[in-house]
C-alpha cells in the first residue's frame, strides 16, 4: 500500500478554544498511525456549512494545499457525517476521514488481546453504521486499504448495513459476557485486596509507571495510544496489604462517542476502583485542558467521588522553578519521574495511607 500523505483541516465555532493546538495533536495521532502530514488548514466560523462542514472558500484552499503537496488523504479534526465525507472527497479528489476514524484506526492496529479487538470492532461498527453512504461511496474510488478501512487484527471491515447490525449484536453479547466475568472476579477478590486504577491523558506515561511499580513488562513508547489493552497486576505493598492495579487506555480530547459503549467493560473497572491515580504529563503545554478532559471523562463514568491521587510525571525534564510552580499550584500532588524512578515509592506510601489509614 502506498504511503498515506495527509493535509489536516479543522474548524472552530468558538473564539476561545485553541484549534491550532488540537490540529497539532491530530498531527501526533497521524504519526502514531504512520501517516505523513504535509500541511494544515484551520478556519474560525460562526456556523458549520452543512454539506462540507468547512466553508466553500476553505474547501478550495484545501484542494490547492492537497495538489501543491501531492497529498492523497485529507483528515478533519472535527467529526464528519457520511454525506460530508462523500461531498468533501468528491470536491478534493482524495480520500477524506475524520479524527474519530483516525483514532479508531490506531485502536485497530494496537489492540492485541481478544477483548481489545472486540471492543475496537464494536466501536468502529457503531461509528460507521450511520455513515455507510459516505464511506462506501468514496472507498471504491480511493482504494480499500489505509486509514478508515482497517479492522482490528486481521479482520477486514465489511460495509454492509445488515451484516454490521448482526455483528454489533454479536459483539455486544460477547462484551457483556466479559463484563459479567470481570464482575465475578471482582466479587471473588479477597476483602483485603483493593482496586486501584491509573488514568490519564494519552501519553502521560501510565504504562511506564505500571512497569516500574509492578514489573509488568507492558509496551511503552512516546506515542499517543502506544498501548490500548488494559493490563491488571497484583501489587503487594505490605503483608496483608495488596492492590489490584489497572492500567487503562488513555483519554483524549474529542474522544469518539462510539468509544464509551464499546469500552464499557474496561471503563467499569475505573468506576469500581477504591482509588484512582490521575497521572499527568508535567511537560504538557496544554496541561490544564487535558486535566479537564480526564476529569470530564471520570464524571461521565460516575467516578468523581472515588478518592483520587494526582501524580505529575516526567519531572526529570523540568527546571527547579517549574517544579516549584507545580507544587504551589497542586500542593497535594506527587511529582515523579517514572522513567528515572524518582519519587515512585511515595505513590505506594500514599496508596497505603489513603486505603488503610
Amino acid at each position: 500500500m502506498e504511503q498515506e500523505i495527509a493535509v489536516l483541516f479543522g474548524l472552530s465555532l468558538s473564539g476561545n478554544d485553541d484549534g491550532y493546538a488540537s490540529l497539532k495533536e491530530l498531527e501526533r495521532l497521524c504519526e502514531t498511525a504512520g501517516v505523513l502530514v504535509c500541511g494544515k488548514l484551520f478556519q474560525r466560523a460562526k456556523e458549520i456549512t452543512p454539506a462540507t462542514y468547512i466553508g466553500s472558500g476553505k474547501v478550495l484552499e484545501l484542494k490547492e494545499l492537497i495538489e501543491k503537496n501531492g497529498a492523497n488523504l485529507a483528515i478533519s479534526d472535527n467529526e464528519l457525517s457520511g454525506s460530508q465525507v462523500n461531498n468533501l472527497s468528491q470536491a478534493l479528489g482524495v480520500k477524506v476521514v475524520d479524527r474519530t476514524t483516525l483514532i479508531l484506526d490506531i485502536f485497530a492496529k494496537r489492540a492485541l488481546s481478544n477483548e481489545g479487538k472486540l471492543q475496537v470492532e464494536l466501536a468502529m461498527l457503531k461509528y460507521y453504521l450511520p455513515r455507510l453512504s459516505g464511506i462506501s461511496g468514496t472507498s471504491g474510488r480511493f482504494g480499500s486499504g489505509g486509514v478508515g478501512m482497517r479492522g482490528p487484527g486481521e479482520t477486514k471491515l465489511e460495509l454492509d448495513k445488515r451484516k454490521i447490525k448482526l455483528q454489533i449484536q454479536k459483539l455486544e453479547a460477547q462484551i457483556e459476557k466479559i463484563k459479567k466475568d470481570r464482575q465475578l472476579r471482582r466479587k471473588n477478590r479477597a476483602s483485603n485486596v483493593k482496586n486501584v486504577s491509573i488514568v490519564g491523558y494519552t501519553n502521560a506515561g501510565k504504562s511506564t509507571l505500571m512497569n516500574l511499580i509492578t514489573k509488568a513488562g507492558i509496551y511503552a513508547d512516546d506515542k499517543l495510544f502506544a498501548t490500548l489493552d488494559t493490563t491488571t497486576r497484583l501489587l503487594f505493598l505490605k503483608p496483608g496489604k495488596q492492590v489490584v492495579l489497572t492500567d487503562t487506555v488513555g483519554f483524549i480530547n474529542k474522544l469518539p462517542k462510539a468509544f464509551a459503549p464499546a469500552f464499557s467493560a474496561t471503563l467499569e473497572e475505573v468506576a469500581n476502583s477504591d482509588l484512582i491515580i490521575h497521572l499527568i504529563d508535567s511537560t504538557d503545554k496544554n496541561l490544564e485542558t487535558h486535566i479537564d478532559v480526564v476529569l470530564g471523562e471520570l464524571e461521565k463514568l460516575g467516578a468523581t467521588k472515588i478518592p483520587r491521587l494526582t501524580v505529575f510525571n516526567k519531572i526529570d525534564v523540568l527546571t527547579t522553578d517549574q517544579k516549584r510552580e507545580l507544587r504551589e499550584k497542586f500542593p497535594d500532588a506527587i511529582l515523579i519521574s517514572a522513567k528515572k524512578g524518582e519519587n515512585v515509592e511515595e505513590i505506594k506510601d500514599q496508596i497505603l495511607k489513603i486505603l488503610w489509614n
